[in-house]
Protein backbone atom coordinates (compact mmCIF):
# COMPACT_ATOMS: atom_id res chain seq x y z
CA UNK A 1 0.00 0.00 0.00
CA UNK A 2 1.16 3.03 -0.50
CA UNK A 3 0.17 6.78 0.16
CA UNK A 4 1.02 10.78 -1.26
CA UNK A 5 3.25 12.20 1.60
CA UNK A 6 3.71 15.67 1.89
CA UNK A 7 6.97 15.86 -0.73
CA UNK A 8 4.23 14.53 -3.03
CA UNK A 9 2.14 17.52 -2.84
CA UNK A 10 2.44 20.43 -5.19
CA UNK A 11 3.33 23.18 -3.06
CA UNK A 12 6.55 25.31 -2.35
CA UNK A 13 9.29 23.60 -0.12
CA UNK A 14 8.79 26.31 2.40
CA UNK A 15 4.89 26.26 2.45
CA UNK A 16 3.40 23.53 4.29
CA UNK A 17 -0.26 22.51 3.89
CA UNK A 18 -0.74 23.61 7.32
CA UNK A 19 0.81 26.83 6.15
CA UNK A 20 -0.58 27.06 2.75
CA UNK A 21 -4.84 26.58 4.89
CA UNK A 22 -3.08 29.35 7.86
CA UNK A 23 -2.13 32.08 5.46
CA UNK A 24 -2.88 31.62 1.89
CA UNK A 25 -6.64 29.32 1.62
CA UNK A 26 -9.33 31.91 0.49
CA UNK A 27 -7.09 34.79 1.82
CA UNK A 28 -4.67 35.56 -0.63
CA UNK A 29 -3.25 34.37 -4.02
CA UNK A 30 -0.11 32.41 -3.82
CA UNK A 31 2.36 31.61 -7.31
CA UNK A 32 4.13 27.84 -7.03
CA UNK A 33 6.70 28.28 -10.27
CA UNK A 34 7.18 24.47 -11.74
CA UNK A 35 4.69 23.43 -8.91
CA UNK A 36 3.10 20.99 -11.55
CA UNK A 37 5.52 19.52 -14.32
CA UNK A 38 3.48 16.18 -14.32
CA UNK A 39 0.66 18.08 -16.58
CA UNK A 40 3.37 19.50 -19.34
CA UNK A 41 2.76 17.41 -22.91
CA UNK A 42 0.04 15.96 -21.17
CA UNK A 43 -2.27 17.80 -24.03
CA UNK A 44 -2.07 20.29 -27.08
CA UNK A 45 -4.17 22.58 -28.09
CA UNK A 46 -5.24 20.51 -31.40
CA UNK A 47 -6.45 17.49 -28.50
CA UNK A 48 -8.87 20.59 -27.17
CA UNK A 49 -10.27 21.77 -29.90
CA UNK A 50 -11.22 18.50 -31.26
CA UNK A 51 -12.26 17.26 -27.48
CA UNK A 52 -14.48 20.40 -27.72
CA UNK A 53 -16.31 19.10 -30.90
CA UNK A 54 -17.11 15.90 -28.96
CA UNK A 55 -21.12 15.64 -28.85
CA UNK A 56 -20.15 14.05 -24.84
CA UNK A 57 -18.30 16.83 -23.53
CA UNK A 58 -18.96 19.79 -22.10
CA UNK A 59 -17.85 23.06 -23.53
CA UNK A 60 -18.03 26.53 -24.63
CA UNK A 61 -16.72 28.63 -27.21
CA UNK A 62 -16.18 32.69 -26.73
CA UNK A 63 -15.53 34.95 -29.32
CA UNK A 64 -14.72 38.39 -28.71
CA UNK A 65 -15.07 40.77 -31.67
CA UNK A 66 -14.46 43.80 -29.66
CA UNK A 67 -14.19 45.04 -25.35
CA UNK A 68 -18.04 45.06 -25.55
CA UNK A 69 -19.15 42.37 -28.13
CA UNK A 70 -18.62 38.84 -27.02
CA UNK A 71 -20.22 36.18 -28.32
CA UNK A 72 -20.71 32.37 -26.46
CA UNK A 73 -21.24 29.61 -28.23
CA UNK A 74 -22.26 26.26 -26.17
CA UNK A 75 -21.85 22.37 -26.92
CA UNK A 76 -22.19 20.12 -28.41
CA UNK A 77 -19.87 22.47 -30.68
CA UNK A 78 -19.54 21.46 -34.53
CA UNK A 79 -16.61 21.86 -37.00
CA UNK A 80 -18.81 24.62 -38.19
CA UNK A 81 -18.62 26.80 -35.06
CA UNK A 82 -14.59 26.86 -35.41
CA UNK A 83 -15.11 28.69 -38.84
CA UNK A 84 -14.43 32.30 -39.28
CA UNK A 85 -13.15 33.11 -35.87
CA UNK A 86 -12.42 36.52 -34.90
CA UNK A 87 -8.79 37.11 -33.84
CA UNK A 88 -9.07 36.56 -30.27
CA UNK A 89 -11.48 34.04 -28.82
CA UNK A 90 -10.80 30.96 -25.98
CA UNK A 91 -12.81 27.60 -26.08
CA UNK A 92 -13.18 25.92 -22.64
CA UNK A 93 -14.04 21.91 -21.56
CA UNK A 94 -15.85 21.30 -18.57
CA UNK A 95 -14.55 18.07 -16.43
CA UNK A 96 -11.17 16.74 -17.95
CA UNK A 97 -11.27 13.81 -15.40
CA UNK A 98 -13.52 12.21 -17.78
CA UNK A 99 -11.55 12.06 -20.60
CA UNK A 100 -7.47 11.60 -19.05
CA UNK A 101 -7.96 9.22 -15.86
CA UNK A 102 -3.83 10.52 -16.46
CA UNK A 103 -4.96 14.38 -15.62
CA UNK A 104 -7.49 13.01 -12.92
CA UNK A 105 -4.98 11.52 -10.99
CA UNK A 106 -3.27 15.13 -10.18
CA UNK A 107 -5.72 15.98 -8.40
CA UNK A 108 -3.67 13.77 -5.50
CA UNK A 109 -1.28 16.45 -5.96
CA UNK A 110 -3.76 18.72 -4.09
CA UNK A 111 -4.22 16.19 -1.59
CA UNK A 112 -3.97 18.90 1.40
CA UNK A 113 -7.77 20.20 0.77
CA UNK A 114 -10.72 17.39 1.09
CA UNK A 115 -11.68 15.90 -1.99
CA UNK A 116 -14.97 16.31 -0.81
CA UNK A 117 -14.40 20.15 -2.08
CA UNK A 118 -13.22 19.02 -5.94
CA UNK A 119 -15.68 20.29 -8.39
CA UNK A 120 -13.72 19.47 -11.74
CA UNK A 121 -10.50 20.01 -13.94
CA UNK A 122 -11.44 22.23 -16.86
CA UNK A 123 -9.04 23.35 -19.44
CA UNK A 124 -9.16 26.87 -21.78
CA UNK A 125 -7.25 27.04 -24.63
CA UNK A 126 -6.64 30.15 -26.36
CA UNK A 127 -4.06 31.91 -29.61
CA UNK A 128 -2.19 34.98 -29.02
CA UNK A 129 -4.48 37.51 -27.33
CA UNK A 130 -7.25 35.38 -26.58
CA UNK A 131 -9.37 35.33 -22.89
CA UNK A 132 -12.42 34.95 -21.28
CA UNK A 133 -12.08 38.54 -19.93
CA UNK A 134 -12.10 40.53 -16.41
CA UNK A 135 -13.79 38.68 -13.75
CA UNK A 136 -14.29 36.89 -10.51
CA UNK A 137 -15.31 33.05 -9.33
CA UNK A 138 -17.16 31.73 -6.68
CA UNK A 139 -15.24 29.15 -6.42
CA UNK A 140 -11.25 28.63 -5.31
CA UNK A 141 -9.46 27.50 -8.29
CA UNK A 142 -5.30 26.33 -8.90
CA UNK A 143 -4.54 27.20 -12.43
CA UNK A 144 -2.32 25.21 -14.12
CA UNK A 145 -0.50 26.08 -17.25
CA UNK A 146 -0.06 23.46 -19.53
CA UNK A 147 1.05 24.56 -22.74
CA UNK A 148 2.37 27.87 -23.66
CA UNK A 149 2.15 30.85 -21.21
CA UNK A 150 -0.38 33.24 -19.86
CA UNK A 151 -0.41 36.52 -18.22
CA UNK A 152 -2.61 37.06 -15.01
CA UNK A 153 -3.36 40.10 -13.24
CA UNK A 154 -5.12 39.73 -9.96
CA UNK A 155 -6.80 42.39 -8.73
CA UNK A 156 -10.03 43.88 -5.85
CA UNK A 157 -11.98 41.64 -4.02
CA UNK A 158 -15.30 41.45 -5.46
CA UNK A 159 -18.70 40.39 -3.99
CA UNK A 160 -22.56 40.65 -4.96
CA UNK A 161 -22.96 44.52 -5.22
CA UNK A 162 -19.44 44.29 -8.06
CA UNK A 163 -21.24 45.71 -11.25
CA UNK A 164 -20.95 43.51 -14.62
CA UNK A 165 -20.39 44.97 -18.36
CA UNK A 166 -24.35 45.33 -19.85
CA UNK A 167 -25.81 43.28 -22.01
CA UNK A 168 -22.69 40.42 -22.16
CA UNK A 169 -23.34 36.85 -22.14
CA UNK A 170 -20.21 36.23 -20.01
CA UNK A 171 -20.01 37.81 -16.21
CA UNK A 172 -17.28 40.73 -16.81
CA UNK A 173 -16.11 43.77 -15.93
CA UNK A 174 -13.36 46.24 -16.50
CA UNK A 175 -12.54 47.88 -12.91
CA UNK A 176 -9.81 45.15 -11.88
CA UNK A 177 -9.09 47.86 -8.97
CA UNK A 178 -5.33 47.68 -7.72
CA UNK A 179 -3.36 44.85 -9.19
CA UNK A 180 -1.40 42.35 -6.63
CA UNK A 181 -0.17 40.32 -9.19
CA UNK A 182 0.97 40.94 -12.73
CA UNK A 183 2.79 37.76 -13.88
CA UNK A 184 3.35 35.46 -16.82
CA UNK A 185 2.42 31.86 -16.35
CA UNK A 186 4.75 28.93 -17.93
CA UNK A 187 4.09 25.34 -18.56
CA UNK A 188 3.92 23.64 -15.09
CA UNK A 189 3.14 27.11 -13.48
CA UNK A 190 0.43 26.81 -10.36
CA UNK A 191 -1.46 30.22 -9.80
CA UNK A 192 -3.61 29.76 -6.50
CA UNK A 193 -6.61 32.00 -6.78
CA UNK A 194 -9.40 32.50 -3.17
CA UNK A 195 -13.08 32.84 -4.44
CA UNK A 196 -14.16 36.52 -5.20
CA UNK A 197 -11.31 37.82 -6.41
CA UNK A 198 -11.03 39.78 -9.67
CA UNK A 199 -8.72 38.12 -12.48
CA UNK A 200 -7.82 38.59 -16.22
CA UNK A 201 -5.89 36.02 -18.03
CA UNK A 202 -4.30 36.77 -21.24
CA UNK A 203 -2.40 34.13 -23.68
CA UNK A 204 0.92 35.24 -24.69
CA UNK A 205 0.67 32.48 -27.35
CA UNK A 206 -0.95 29.35 -28.18
CA UNK A 207 -1.76 28.12 -24.82
CA UNK A 208 -3.60 25.34 -22.60
CA UNK A 209 -4.60 26.55 -19.01
CA UNK A 210 -6.09 23.98 -16.57
CA UNK A 211 -8.24 24.89 -13.96
CA UNK A 212 -8.68 22.50 -10.37
CA UNK A 213 -11.70 24.16 -9.37
CA UNK A 214 -12.74 23.92 -5.66
CA UNK A 215 -16.35 24.55 -4.25
CA UNK A 216 -18.91 24.27 -1.29
CA UNK A 217 -22.16 22.50 -1.46
CA UNK A 218 -25.14 24.93 -3.27
CA UNK A 219 -27.31 25.35 0.07
CA UNK A 220 -30.28 24.27 -2.42
CA UNK A 221 -28.79 20.92 -2.89
CA UNK A 222 -28.67 20.17 0.90
CA UNK A 223 -31.63 21.19 1.18
CA UNK A 224 -33.00 18.89 -1.69
CA UNK A 225 -31.21 16.26 0.49
CA UNK A 226 -32.73 16.66 3.88
CA UNK A 227 -36.48 17.00 2.14
CA UNK A 228 -35.72 13.32 0.74
CA UNK A 229 -34.65 12.54 4.16
CA UNK A 230 -37.90 13.53 5.61
CA UNK A 231 -39.58 11.31 3.03
CA UNK A 232 -38.10 8.56 4.60
CA UNK A 233 -38.69 9.71 7.88
CA UNK A 234 -36.65 8.11 10.76
CA UNK A 235 -39.33 7.25 13.93
CA UNK A 236 -36.83 9.32 16.04
CA UNK A 237 -36.98 12.41 13.86
CA UNK A 238 -40.46 13.15 15.56
CA UNK A 239 -41.23 16.24 13.05
CA UNK A 240 -45.41 15.71 12.87
CA UNK A 241 -46.45 18.52 15.17
CA UNK A 242 -45.41 21.30 17.68
CA UNK A 243 -45.16 21.16 20.83
CA UNK A 244 -48.12 22.71 23.40
CA UNK A 245 -48.52 25.92 23.93
CA UNK A 246 -47.08 27.90 20.97
CA UNK A 247 -47.26 30.35 23.03
CA UNK A 248 -49.03 32.39 20.10
CA UNK A 249 -49.69 36.05 20.89
CA UNK A 250 -52.83 37.22 22.69
CA UNK A 251 -54.03 40.32 20.75
CA UNK A 252 -56.77 39.93 18.84
CA UNK A 253 -56.34 39.35 15.07
CA UNK A 254 -58.74 40.18 12.07
CA UNK A 255 -60.14 36.41 11.56
CA UNK A 256 -58.08 36.24 7.95
CA UNK A 257 -54.61 37.31 9.06
CA UNK A 258 -51.60 34.99 9.74
CA UNK A 259 -49.25 37.44 11.41
CA UNK A 260 -45.58 37.62 11.47
CA UNK A 261 -45.64 36.66 14.75
CA UNK A 262 -47.38 33.39 15.08
CA UNK A 263 -44.86 32.75 11.97
CA UNK A 264 -41.61 33.60 14.03
CA UNK A 265 -42.62 31.39 17.11
CA UNK A 266 -43.60 28.26 14.63
CA UNK A 267 -40.34 28.59 12.74
CA UNK A 268 -38.14 29.18 16.24
CA UNK A 269 -40.12 25.91 17.54
CA UNK A 270 -38.54 24.14 14.51
CA UNK A 271 -35.38 25.36 14.80
CA UNK A 272 -35.14 24.37 18.71
CA UNK A 273 -36.16 21.10 17.47
CA UNK A 274 -33.47 20.53 14.90
CA UNK A 275 -30.92 21.93 17.04
CA UNK A 276 -31.04 19.00 19.26
CA UNK A 277 -32.32 16.63 17.80
CA UNK A 278 -30.10 13.42 16.89
CA UNK A 279 -31.97 11.86 14.54
CA UNK A 280 -31.96 15.32 12.54
CA UNK A 281 -28.17 15.39 12.87
CA UNK A 282 -28.06 12.29 11.75
CA UNK A 283 -29.79 12.94 8.15
CA UNK A 284 -28.23 16.81 8.46
CA UNK A 285 -24.80 14.57 8.13
CA UNK A 286 -26.12 12.17 5.38
CA UNK A 287 -27.87 14.70 3.28
CA UNK A 288 -24.35 17.19 3.18
CA UNK A 289 -22.34 13.75 2.09
CA UNK A 290 -24.54 13.05 -0.85
CA UNK A 291 -24.13 16.39 -1.85
CA UNK A 292 -20.82 17.21 -1.72
CA UNK A 293 -19.91 13.85 -3.40
CA UNK A 294 -21.99 14.34 -6.02
CA UNK A 295 -20.66 15.11 -9.06
CA UNK A 296 -22.19 17.39 -11.66
CA UNK A 297 -21.10 15.48 -14.45
CA UNK A 298 -22.26 11.86 -15.47
CA UNK A 299 -19.61 9.46 -15.66
CA UNK A 300 -19.10 7.72 -19.29
CA UNK A 301 -20.20 3.96 -19.58
CA UNK A 302 -16.95 1.63 -20.38
CA UNK A 303 -17.77 -0.02 -24.01
CA UNK A 304 -15.96 -3.55 -21.95
CA UNK A 305 -17.40 -5.06 -18.48
CA UNK A 306 -13.83 -5.56 -16.86
CA UNK A 307 -13.00 -9.90 -16.02
CA UNK A 308 -11.60 -10.64 -12.30
CA UNK A 309 -9.34 -12.97 -13.33
CA UNK A 310 -7.73 -10.36 -15.32
CA UNK A 311 -7.84 -8.01 -12.42
CA UNK A 312 -6.63 -10.63 -10.37
CA UNK A 313 -3.61 -11.31 -12.72
CA UNK A 314 -2.88 -7.56 -12.88
CA UNK A 315 -2.53 -6.95 -9.18
CA UNK A 316 -0.29 -10.16 -8.79
CA UNK A 317 1.64 -8.71 -11.47
CA UNK A 318 2.16 -5.90 -9.79
CA UNK A 319 -0.55 -3.41 -10.52
CA UNK A 320 -2.12 -0.87 -8.18
CA UNK A 321 -5.59 -0.32 -7.45
CA UNK A 322 -5.98 3.22 -6.65
CA UNK A 323 -9.16 5.80 -7.10
CA UNK A 324 -10.56 7.03 -10.50
CA UNK A 325 -10.60 10.96 -9.49
CA UNK A 326 -13.67 11.28 -11.68
CA UNK A 327 -15.57 9.78 -8.93
CA UNK A 328 -16.01 11.37 -5.64
CA UNK A 329 -15.12 8.97 -3.18
CA UNK A 330 -15.41 9.73 0.99
CA UNK A 331 -16.37 8.86 4.34
CA UNK A 332 -18.08 9.88 7.17
CA UNK A 333 -17.56 9.02 10.77
CA UNK A 334 -19.56 7.32 13.61
CA UNK A 335 -20.86 5.50 11.86
CA UNK A 336 -18.30 4.83 9.02
CA UNK A 337 -20.26 5.22 5.94
CA UNK A 338 -18.74 5.49 2.23
CA UNK A 339 -19.97 7.64 -0.54
CA UNK A 340 -19.70 7.90 -4.03
CA UNK A 341 -20.64 9.68 -6.28
CA UNK A 342 -23.96 11.16 -4.52
CA UNK A 343 -24.69 7.27 -3.41
CA UNK A 344 -24.37 6.01 0.05
CA UNK A 345 -23.24 2.81 -0.33
CA UNK A 346 -25.37 0.61 2.60
CA UNK A 347 -24.35 -2.61 1.52
CA UNK A 348 -20.35 -3.05 2.02
CA UNK A 349 -18.98 -6.01 3.63
CA UNK A 350 -15.73 -5.03 6.09
CA UNK A 351 -13.35 -5.76 3.75
CA UNK A 352 -15.11 -3.27 0.77
CA UNK A 353 -15.71 -0.61 3.18
CA UNK A 354 -11.48 -0.88 4.66
CA UNK A 355 -10.82 -0.84 0.59
CA UNK A 356 -12.65 2.10 -0.30
CA UNK A 357 -11.65 4.09 2.38
CA UNK A 358 -7.93 3.78 1.92
CA UNK A 359 -8.48 4.47 -1.87
CA UNK A 360 -10.58 7.93 -0.32
CA UNK A 361 -7.42 9.14 1.57
CA UNK A 362 -5.54 8.80 -2.16
CA UNK A 363 -3.72 5.53 -1.37
CA UNK A 364 -2.79 2.98 -4.06
CA UNK A 365 -3.34 -0.71 -2.90
CA UNK A 366 -1.20 -3.66 -3.86
CA UNK A 367 -1.92 -7.14 -4.00
CA UNK A 368 -0.38 -7.91 -0.83
CA UNK A 369 -2.47 -5.34 1.33
CA UNK A 370 -5.32 -6.82 -0.72
CA UNK A 371 -4.46 -10.64 0.12
CA UNK A 372 -3.86 -9.29 4.22
CA UNK A 373 -7.53 -8.01 4.09
CA UNK A 374 -9.19 -11.46 2.53
CA UNK A 375 -6.89 -13.71 5.00
CA UNK A 376 -8.85 -12.12 8.01
CA UNK A 377 -11.49 -14.22 7.20
CA UNK A 378 -12.40 -17.39 7.69
CA UNK A 379 -12.60 -18.24 4.12
CA UNK A 380 -9.97 -16.00 2.26
CA UNK A 381 -10.18 -16.99 -1.27
CA UNK A 382 -13.82 -16.75 -0.94
CA UNK A 383 -13.48 -13.65 0.60
CA UNK A 384 -10.72 -12.66 -2.36
CA UNK A 385 -13.28 -13.85 -5.01
CA UNK A 386 -16.01 -11.99 -3.90
CA UNK A 387 -13.59 -8.62 -3.18
CA UNK A 388 -12.31 -8.74 -6.81
CA UNK A 389 -16.33 -9.24 -8.22
CA UNK A 390 -16.89 -5.89 -6.38
CA UNK A 391 -13.60 -3.97 -7.86
CA UNK A 392 -14.54 -5.45 -11.10
CA UNK A 393 -17.93 -3.37 -10.41
CA UNK A 394 -16.38 -0.16 -9.17
CA UNK A 395 -13.89 -0.45 -11.93
CA UNK A 396 -17.35 -0.75 -14.62
CA UNK A 397 -19.06 2.07 -12.74
CA UNK A 398 -15.98 4.70 -12.78
CA UNK A 399 -15.23 4.95 -9.10
CA UNK A 400 -11.63 2.87 -9.01
CA UNK A 401 -8.29 2.51 -11.32
CA UNK A 402 -5.84 -0.08 -12.14
CA UNK A 403 -2.21 1.18 -13.14
CA UNK A 404 1.00 -0.38 -13.55
CA UNK A 405 3.52 0.63 -10.38
CA UNK A 406 5.68 2.83 -11.58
Amino acid sequence: MTALSQTDFCLPENITPEIFLRDYWQKKPLIIRNGLPEIVGQFEPQDIIELAKNEDATARLVKTFSDDDWKVFFSPLTEKDFKNLPQKWSVLVQNLEQWSPQLGQLWNKFGFIPQWQRDDIMVSYAPKGGSVGKHYDEYDVFLVQGYGSRRWQLGKWCDSSTEFKPNQPIRIFDDMGDLVIDEVMNPGDILYIPARMAHYGVAEEDCLTFSFGLRYPNLTHLIEGISKGFCHQDPDLNLSEFDLPLRLTQSVQRTGKLADENIQMMKQQLLDKLAHSEAFDKLFKQAVASAVSTRRYEILVPEEMSDPEEVRADLEEGALLCQDNNCKLLYTKNPLRIYANGEWLDELNFIETEVLKHLADGKSLDWVFLTHLTNQTEDPETAMTLLLDSICNWLDDGWVLIHDDV
